[in-house]
């Protein structure tokens, strides 16, 4: 039984956490198993059980792709936030860093559940959001890293 501490579940009732993770399919992954890449259809989020996911985004250098890491997450943590928010494609790669189990979230189930129980998918969705808020920071913060250098090295 997963932990009742999923960043995803935070603050659910009880009945809430039981009545998602009744629509969860579990899924194992090998280690370099790659769970999604970037651009993929995202068909549903995933909820790390066990193991480590690695989330990364493809870099161009020269002629070669370098994936970058912009971040990992382990056990009660959700991955694939993209399953959920329109237009549906995973916007990273994310792969096992070591054995993995995930459970599988099916985005229409879940939507399915949220039409019955709007207050549960409200609650998910303010999650969801400070998730993806979280996510964003971490882009932001590169991408000034980035900036400062550009900008320095141009002025040195």
């Amino acid at each position: 039984m997963p932990s009742p501490d999923w960043d995803l579940f935070e603050n659910l009732p009880r009945q809430g956490v039981d009545a998602l993770l009744a629509l969860a399919s579990p899924l194992s992954i090998r280690e370099g198993e790659r769970l999604f890449d970037i651009g993929d259809d995202a068909n549903g989020v995933f909820l790390v059980e066990t193991g480590q996911v690695r989330l990364t985004l493809p870099i161009s250098i020269g002629d070669r792709q370098v994936p970058v890491m912009v971040g990992e997450r382990g056990p009660g943590h959700m991955v694939g936030w993209s399953g959920l928010i329109p237009p549906h494609r995973f916007t990273v790669q994310a792969f096992a860093v070591s054995e993995t189990e995930v459970l599988s979230l099916p985005r229409r189930s879940v939507l399915a559940l949220f039409d019955e129980r709007p207050d549960l998918g409200y609650s998910v969705y303010l999650n969801l959001a400070r998730i993806v808020g979280q996510r964003l920071q971490v882009f932001q913060t590169m991408w000034i890293r980035e900036m400062q250098h550009v900008v320095k090295s141009k002025t040195a």
